[in-house]
């Protein structure tokens, strides 16, 4: 970018110290809660769908879930652009009206087609969101402020992510499976009427850049076509041949986006952002530790409705306190990252989620326990998921030059859903099947500490020490 357009966009954003970020925050931060708890809630509410959907498969439910997942996740990084390009209020606002738009459609759909189609719509509007919200948090702070900053908006999505589950279990269960959408438009409207007031634009039209059509194209097929073979991996629906031919085509098309992103003069993602030791570090740690995060979501429900057979919303229930201790943690680790850097906290954070897959690998047993070998492991991962997912948040955007924001983390946020896909891939095809043993968990607690000690060894790469200024 020109130091014309720097300065362009540095006159787009004032700062005005004499008005409070916070209002700002609150209204980004309410949207991205509402994108990550309906990635998650519906787990815990696939069984209502089912019942809901009588004449369809357990393969046409799936794609309830799969079309959002595999929609979120291409267009993450797109939108990031588009947000940067374009805006970030206008694609924030229009990301958040089209999410609860859909959420209604969700809601009223009378077919399972009706219900993935706009399913897919909710997916775009969320991606158009989540990395313009997280753009305007950190153009609203000053730069001593965006470690505190980035780790509660992170916290705040970390939050949402983990209660999902939980909360879809009480809300299908007393409700009915049409609030798992429908309790999107109050939250999603108080959002638009506090944004459109206190939101500003970020670009003028003579700061946009050209969007990169190709780009964005050749992108969408990639982690479009990936992720659709990692969640039809098991399916009677799809070849051997066809899911090889899947997979190629997006590995041609990620080949083709590097190819063209290094040649063209405004590319859609500057590869120059993977340059950076620490950012590079940061979303492979993430990739690992999204997989991780995941795993260990379905093995909850797996485990307490299949060893110690709890029902729905009692084992929603029994996951909450985990979850809980999300926020508390992550405001305070934000504070300290802010004067010593994420790399303790992601380290520490990682060993400490290695820890819990060893506790429940080892504590829990076929008889129900819960005070004595349940809540002690909800604890740590609780702890370590505030430690270490925000701190992924901040740390991937510590260091990037503002006109980056956007992209930066939606590349971010894109690795960890493509994180989510697999580690809920790998727990159906370890647990998926008839009868579920107590053994049959160990595998995934294993590769759950795998995956843990992975995340802190790349973590050590990560350099987000504010640099001290000279007496």
């Amino acid at each position: 970018m020109t130091t014309a357009t720097v300065a362009a966009a540095s006159i787009a954003e004032p700062h005005h110290p004499k008005a409070s970020p916070w209002p700002i925050f609150w209204v980004a931060s309410v949207a991205a809660f509402l994108v990550s708890l309906d990635s998650t809630m519906l787990y815990a509410a696939f069984g209502a769908l089912r019942a809901g959907f009588p004449g369809a498969t357990a393969a046409d439910m799936s794609w309830v879930l799969n079309a959002y997942t595999v929609v979120f996740a291409a267009m993450l990084i797109p939108a990031g652009g588009l947000a940067d390009a374009h805006g970030r209020k206008r694609v924030f606002m229009f990301g958040v009206t089209l999410f609860i738009a859909a959420s209604a459609a969700c809601g009223l759909a009378g077919s399972v087609g009706w219900l993935i189609a706009a399913r897919v719509l909710q997916a775009v509007g969320a991606a158009l969101l989540t990395p313009a919200s997280l753009s305007i948090v950190l153009a609203a702070f000053p730069q001593s402020k965006r470690a505190v900053t980035v780790s509660l908006w992170g916290a705040v999505a970390g939050f949402a992510a983990a209660v999902g589950p939980s909360l879809g279990s009480f809300v299908v269960q007393t409700i009915g499976w049409q609030w798992a959408f429908f309790i999107n438009l109050p939250i999603g409207a108080i959002s638009l009427w506090r944004g459109a007031s206190l939101l500003t634009e970020s670009a003028r039209a003579s700061t946009r850049r050209k969007v990169d059509v190709v780009g964005m194209a050749l992108l969408i097929v990639a982690v479009g076509a990936i992720a659709l073979a990692i969640v039809e991996a098991e399916s009677a629906a799809w070849t051997r041949t066809q899911l090889g031919a899947i997979v190629a085509t997006g590995v041609i098309a990620f080949v083709a986006f590097i190819v063209w992103a290094r040649n063209v003069r405004e590319p859609l993602v500057d590869l120059g952002l993977f340059s950076h030791r620490t950012y590079s570090a940061v979303n492979a740690a993430t990739l690992t530790f999204g997989i991780a995060f995941a795993m260990m979501f379905f093995t909850f429900f797996f485990y307490m409705s299949n060893v110690w057979h709890y029902s729905q919303a009692m084992a929603g229930l029994a996951i909450a306190p985990g979850p809980l201790m999300v926020m508390p943690v992550a405001v305070i680790t934000g504070r300290l990252a802010g004067r010593y850097g994420h790399r303790p906290f992601l380290v520490g954070g990682a060993l400490l989620y290695a820890t819990a897959g060893l506790w429940f690998m080892t504590m829990p047993g076929v008889e129900p326990a819960y005070l004595t070998h349940w809540l002690p492991g909800l604890f740590l991962t609780g702890a370590s998921v505030g430690l270490v997912l925000p701190s992924l948040s901040g740390a991937a955007v510590s260091k990037l030059p503002a006109q980056h924001y956007a992209v930066g983390s939606a590349v971010n946020q894109a690795t960890r859903q493509i994180g989510g896909v697999i580690g809920v891939a790998i727990t159906v095809l370890v647990l998926g099947h008839g009868i579920v043993q107590r053994s049959d968990f160990n595998a995934i607690y294993t590769m759950h500490i795998g995956l843990a000690l992975l995340t802190a060894v790349l973590c050590l790469f990560v350099d987000t020490r504010p640099a001290h200024k000279p007496a």
